[in-house]
């Protein structure tokens, strides 16, 4: 079972005197695919190992021993990819509301839990309290506190904060001596408001899910080391693809301890990797949406107006195309990444913005290569993969330090006798400022990770007053044009609680995803709860929102804007009450 895995003594390799290698910035985490075969760990004896589950192991290598060519070494897919923030009306154009009015559609996500791996939880907020008092939060856990043994089993880090130890919390006069997990970014308390927040008539709010459980895991912020390497701006909230992981694993052991459904939130989005949804964290989503009474909703994210995408097909009479990118003024330092479709191969001539020409870089099975510009003050660090593990496409992975401003003009030749394409992506979100950016961009298979992911239902965002798709929502499909994202849900304006006890307005796919993670949960409740489709997955709660869905007479479906059309949970249960005559 991918959830539980222990070495061949019955335990975690890692030991408790060597825990302190999860956090310190002396050491970097890679990953290890071993699929359960033992014997393929041992070629990293030498390193501290911890076994996540059954198919992935952490290594934690000193950075000591990093070189030029760690990659080469690790291999791409060794390195943990870097995540930022994806970030009354909406009930009602999603039939929540027109539902409820009917008595055995009455569902709030009664006996479900929705579990949001994110930036933590306020929970002192009234909209996370029950009437008597108590927490509606059954656990947290929270990475960023150290403690000697009140972490979740085989982790060894954080602590795990009960729903006893909230309790006693709320009942004192200083709830954060007791349980001092808190959400410094408001990220995460307001997806769980929009998810699961209590019903506050007098700011005319309510969560989709009101009666639903939460579980938390609140993230570490990525190491230093890896902000380095991939040149991750400070003050920019980063978190690890092997954090995420732990905190998925973990929420489904809570759903498990707790005997109870789950839909499981991530708002997190990164344009690292192939876009095929094949990567780690990827693969973990979709074996657990596989889950009976597990079901995953993910953000599509928002680079879909940032420019930050190139795609272009190459005539193999011609050989070549040019990718052209502006470097703005404020950039200091960013990663960059091309993949080529097998299967032809690919090489890159560089010309910066004073006309300095490098050429031919990508040529051979793998190359490690530093370049210094003599008319600019641009170091180039280049690591190129003719096949790249995971995905079996090239990858020519560009990382720039104190990039000169203006265009770079990237030639890039396609060798084989078929057409050739490339998709170029530059970081997303806050990792890079707006002002460097493709010249020829376009919008489309720009949904971020793990959104890519095959099972889980990606959700994008569309503004319930105007039925407008959110000008910044990602576009599909993903790279091997998996139907992605499947669903739209309000996600532009929404009201959302704030670290003051107040409410705001938010915008983003995060929020769109929040929502539907609350129409999930109703499903969840009505399927499972009242037995009506006990053994209910993540993929018949997509195929129920799929049937239901709003769809224009206009537009064609799926498409890559919308997917499949608007959330719409009466028109599902409606049919389904069709179904039933």
């Amino acid at each position: 079972m991918l959830l539980d895995a222990k070495n061949k003594f019955g335990e975690d390799f890692m030991t408790l005197e060597e825990r302190y290698k999860i956090t310190s910035n002396d050491y970097m985490d890679f990953f290890v695919m071993y699929n359960g075969n033992l014997s393929i760990l041992e070629k990293y004896q030498n390193y501290t190992q911890q076994i996540m589950n059954n198919r992935y192991a952490i290594i934690y290598v000193p950075v000591s021993e990093m070189t030029m060519s760690s990659i080469v070494s690790f291999g791409y897919a060794a390195f943990p990819s870097c995540y930022s923030l994806a970030s009354q009306r909406s009930l009602e154009v999603s039939g929540v509301e027109r539902l409820r009015r009917f008595t055995n559609f009455n569902l709030y996500g009664d006996g479900v839990l929705i579990g949001i791996v994110d930036t933590g939880i306020d929970y002192t907020n009234p909209i996370f309290i029950r009437e008597d008092g108590t927490s509606k939060i059954v656990s947290i856990w929270d990475q960023t506190i150290d403690s000697e043994d009140q972490f979740p089993e085989g982790t060894f880090y954080g602590t795990e904060y009960t729903a006893r130890q909230m309790n006693q919390a709320l009942a004192s006069s200083n709830p954060f001596e007791i349980v001092p997990s808190r959400d410094e970014n408001g990220h995460g308390t307001a997806l769980a408001g929009i998810a699961a927040g209590n019903i506050v008539p007098d700011a005319r709010f309510s969560g989709v899910a009101p009666a639903a459980g939460l579980a938390i895991v609140k993230l570490k912020e990525a190491k230093q080391n890896l902000r380095d390497f991939f040149f991750i701006p400070d003050g920019v909230p980063c978190y690890q693809e092997n954090d995420i992981m732990w905190g998925v694993r973990y929420l489904v052991s809570v759903a498990r301890r707790e005997r109870r459904p789950m839909v499981i939130l991530i708002g997190l989005s990164s344009s690292q990797g192939a876009h095929d949804g094949m990567g780690h964290l990827g693969s973990m989503l979709s074996i657990f949406g596989d889950l009976p009474s597990i079901t995953v909703v993910l953000a599509a994210g928002n680079e879909g107006g940032s420019r930050r995408h190139f795609f272009s097909t190459i005539d193999p009479q011609v050989g070549n195309i040019t990718v052209e990118l502006n470097v703005g003024d404020n950039e200091n330092s960013f990663a960059m990444e091309l993949w080529g479709e097998t299967p032809n191969s690919y090489s890159v001539d560089i010309i910066s913005p004073s006309g300095e020409f490098v050429p031919r870089i990508g040529v051979g099975l793998q190359a490690t290569r530093e370049i210094s510009f003599l008319f600019e003050d641009t170091i180039l660090y280049l690591d190129s993969k003719l096949v790249e593990i995971q995905s079996g496409q090239q990858l020519i992975l560009f990382r720039f330090r104190n990039p000169a401003r203006g265009t770079w003009r990237f030639q890039v030749h396609s060798l084989g006798d078929l057409t050739g394409s490339i998709h170029v992506w530059l970081p997303s979100d806050n990792f890079i400022s707006n002002g460097t950016y493709f010249l020829h961009a376009t919008p489309y298979t720009t949904i971020t990770n793990p959104g890519n992911s095959i099972v889980p239902i990606t959700i994008t965002a569309y503004n319930p007053d105007s039925n407008v798709l959110y000008v910044n929502a990602s576009r599909g499909y993903s790279r091997i044009n998996t139907i992605k994202p499947e669903l739209a849900a309000p996600g532009v304006n929404i009201l959302s609680p704030t670290l003051d006890h107040g409410f705001q307005r938010i915008t983003g796919t995060s929020a769109a995803a929040a929502h539907a993670a609350g129409i999930a949960a109703m499903i969840l409740e009505w399927g499972i709860v009242r037995g009506n489709s006990p053994r209910i997955d993540a993929v018949e709660v997509k195929k129920l929102l799929i049937r239901g869905a709003n769809r224009r007479p206009d537009l064609s479906y799926p498409n890559r804007d919308w997917g499949y059309g608007t959330i719409d949970i009466f028109s599902v249960f409606n049919i389904l009450r069709s179904d039933f005559l």
